[in-house]
């Protein structure tokens, strides 16, 4: 049975612009040579008019001085075009006729081919973006605020600039993706529970943070130094009813801790009483006790304790 469903189209192979140093030279002996050249064009100009002025039998030589003079003047502003400043952190992308030709990283006045079209500035600076306060939920559901710093920097300008459009807003437009991400792959807090959280795992957060960022500018010949989250917390319109569990559950944990210390002083307490026949005590008399211990350490208020003066059962 024939399956008339088309094949789809294999996808073009994809060839990805690699950086690769350009041609040039040093440019002060060019512009040097350039400038005395351009001095000497002017020198052969003027003096060609004078001799061509002058007419008589020195009118040949006038014109081969005047049209000299004009040639070596415009090669010489024509390799001047060629100087190309280059600012310390600073790359410049060439393109001739609009195929890409190079990059030149090396600071200060460089010397290229001087019909070349395209002498695009690319920074290889260390950056910072720091995303806008996010609004998002988080794995939970709960609507938290969020907010990153991310610092990166450009290493193949190549596909910085031809990969993408605009690279610094490309990265920035991931960098609040992956943050988005990342808050909606995690609860806000564990809550007692055994897994990762956007406050209590910060360390691990950030790390899958920067390798999410990292993963998505990869195609813009950017790397990512470090990533942080600057701001956490959550959104307005429920920040107070969660500040009440939160003071709930340390309030629960600290009388949990002072549960189990006073049981434990307790039973200290009787296993001395016992151990060295201190007093002995029926199991009316060891309740009656280990109530009032516990009143004593378990109490928010200072106990008022009342002295008995009689006898032990009265």
């Amino acid at each position: 049975m024939s399956n008339d469903t088309p094949e789809a189209a294999p996808a073009p192979a994809r060839t990805e612009v690699q950086e690769r140093p350009a041609a040039g030279l040093p440019g002060w002996p060019v512009l040097i040579v350039s400038v005395i050249a351009l001095l000497v064009g002017a020198v052969g100009i003027i003096a060609g008019l004078g001799f061509v002025a002058s007419a008589g039998d020195g009118g040949a030589s006038g014109g081969v001085l005047l049209v000299g003079g004009i040639v070596l003047a415009l090669a010489a502003l024509v390799a001047m075009v060629g100087l190309v400043p280059v600012a310390p952190q600073e790359a410049r992308v060439l393109q001739l006729l609009g195929r890409y030709t190079g990059t030149i990283r090396t600071d200060g006045l460089r010397w290229i081919n001087p019909i070349t079209d395209g002498r695009h500035k690319v920074s290889t600076r260390i950056r910072n973006h720091e995303t806008s306060v996010l609004k998002v939920n988080d794995a939970a559901g709960t609507p938290v605020e969020i907010a990153a710093v991310v610092v990166w920097q450009v290493t193949d300008t190549a596909q910085a600039m031809f990969a993408v459009d605009d690279y610094a807003e490309f990265v920035n437009i991931q960098s609040e993706t992956a943050v988005r991400h990342i808050a909606n792959n995690y609860p806000y807090d564990g809550s007692g529970e055994h897994r990762l959280s956007l406050r209590d795992n910060a360390e691990e957060i950030t790390g899958r943070l920067n390798s999410e960022i990292a993963e998505r500018v990869q195609a813009a010949g950017v790397r990512i130094i470090e990533s942080r989250i600057t701001h956490l917390a959550y959104a307005p319109e429920i920040a107070g009813a969660m500040l009440r569990r939160q003071q709930a559950s340390a309030i629960l944990a600290a009388r949990r801790e002072i549960v189990e210390g006073s049981v434990g002083m307790v039973e200290q307490a009787l296993t001395r009483l016992t151990e060295h026949d201190f007093l002995e005590l029926d199991e009316e008399r060891k309740a009656s006790m280990v109530s009032n211990l516990m009143v004593v350490l378990c109490s928010d208020n200072d106990t008022q304790p009342v002295v008995n003066t009689g006898s032990l059962y009265h």
